[in-house]
């Protein structure tokens, strides 16, 4: 009977580590890092191009680093599976360009393990030092998910003053992260650039062309991803469906968004954080605003298009939130990426406006009465925004108001200033819109 007993509890014991093993196991192999920031200097010198990056050693899973004792980094035997990490996770996952062709892998030329409080990274020159310096003493107790991992690469280059492309894939090392990357091209000041997961090619000094492509497919996703800027624009198309109300119309939005679009890439805007809010928030408001026009029928074509004006300035300062992070890759133009993102707006308004219309015109010319149907579409749309409203003030109500002071005050004087020369320039363009109008067909 006791052998029975004990040979039950045996297996019942084992049955129990070996359930917690794999448990455990998975937990470890799969231990994402929530944040990673990674630091990267590019550098063209001679007939190689440089690259020095550090990075978080918690991010390189799948390595097994030798340890000793309880868990300390083994740095006399971790060399090899310091190089090892550096490839896997770095150089395999990096594409480099010169001009339009693809440079070969880069090849490893150290990597080392660098203590958290390290701060030899806040220059390339620092970093080159480091990096050939001493190395930590072998017999520090060192975590390793604790340390970071310093590399240097090179890819062999046909001239220093060629221009780069770097399409860092980085994305896999944390659920979010972040890449500092510092170009220094020779003769030149660097340039800085940050980026979020995968950025995809970015070219470190683009040409004019090359930049107003990416800014205008960046303009043409940004209206076709927001859906805020979509339901405005079906507000103003619901009750005008004819190519002249619907010219003007969309020239006063085009020609709003793109003064405070500029005005925001020029730092003309206040710098508080409740700005982005209560800017979400007016978006919001406009939307409701638009929709209830629609419902009551005040949408006469000489005010409507005023009204678009003033919410067009507000969208402009939405779409400059979305181009803010994105300036970065402009290079030095950054007038032509300016102005490429206002194209891509205006052919994604024109692609919705191209869809919109014959579905509109073929609801309502099977719709029984054509001023339900602006009712029912509008409410839809009032809907949708008045919950908007709700939310985002509800996240504006969490900032406190901006203190007044002279500055403040100053900057309050400029804005009303600039707010009553628009206001001039809309009643002389009011004018003139009107007697077009008027000699025009409708």
């Amino acid at each position: 009977m006791w052998n029975r007993w004990a040979s039950l509890m045996l297996r019942v014991f084992a049955a129990a580590c070996a359930c917690a093993g794999l448990l455990a196991h998975p937990a470890a192999a799969h231990d994402i890092p929530s944040d990673v920031r990674i630091i990267a200097y590019v550098k063209p010198a001679g007939d190689r191009l440089q690259l020095l990056i550090r990075v978080p050693l918690a991010a390189m899973r799948e390595v097994e680093f030798p340890t000793r004792g309880p868990g300390y980094l083994d740095l006399r035997r971790a060399d090899r599976a310091f190089a090892g990490a550096a490839s896997l996770w770095l150089s395999d996952n990096l594409e480099l360009h010169e001009g339009d062709a693809r440079l070969p892998q880069a090849t490893l030329v150290t990597a080392r393990i660098s203590l958290a409080s390290d701060q030899s990274f806040t220059s390339f020159e620092s970093a080159m030092v480091h990096l050939h310096g001493a190395r930590v003493p072998p017999d520090t107790e060192l975590y390793w998910n604790q340390q970071l991992l310093d590399a240097q690469f090179e890819v062999p280059i046909r001239s220093a003053s060629s221009e780069f492309a770097i399409d860092p894939k980085f994305s896999r090392l944390g659920q979010r992260v972040v890449t500092a990357l510092r170009f220094l091209p020779p003769g030149s000041a660097e340039r800085v650039f940050e980026f979020h997961g995968n950025p995809g090619l970015v070219r470190l000094d683009p040409r004019w062309h090359q930049a107003a492509l990416r800014f205008i497919e960046s303009g043409f996703m940004h209206i076709l991803e927001g859906m805020d800027h979509l339901l405005f624009l079906l507000c103003l198309v619901i009750p005008f469906r004819r190519l002249l109300p619907l010219a003007v119309i969309v020239t006063s939005f085009t020609v709003a968004h793109s003064i405070t679009l500029i005005a925001s890439a020029f730092g003309y805007v206040p710098g508080g954080l409740w700005f982005p809010p209560l800017i979400e928030t007016l978006i919001a408001i406009s939307i409701v605003w638009m929709a209830l026009e629609n419902i009551v029928g005040a949408y006469n074509l000489q005010r409507r298009w005023v009204i678009t004006f003033v919410f067009g300035l507000v969208h402009g300062f939405g779409f400059s939130f979305a181009l803010r992070e994105s300036l970065q890759f402009a290079g030095e133009h950054l007038v032509t990426s300016l102005l490429s993102f206002n194209i891509g707006v205006e052919l994604g308004q024109l692609l919705v406006l191209a869809i919109l219309l014959p579905l509109l015109n073929l609801l309502f010319r099977n719709a029984v009465a054509e001023r339900i149907v602006i009712i029912i579409l509008s409410a839809l749309v009032a809907h949708t925004g008045w919950h908007w409203l709700l939310e985002r003030g509800e996240q504006l109500l969490k900032f406190p108001l901006p203190a007044m002071d002279a500055a403040a005050w100053a900057g309050l004087l400029r804005w009303l200033i600039a707010a009553l020369v628009l206001a001039a320039v809309v009643w002389l363009a009011g004018r003139v819109v009107r007697r077009w109008l008027e000699r025009s067909p409708q």
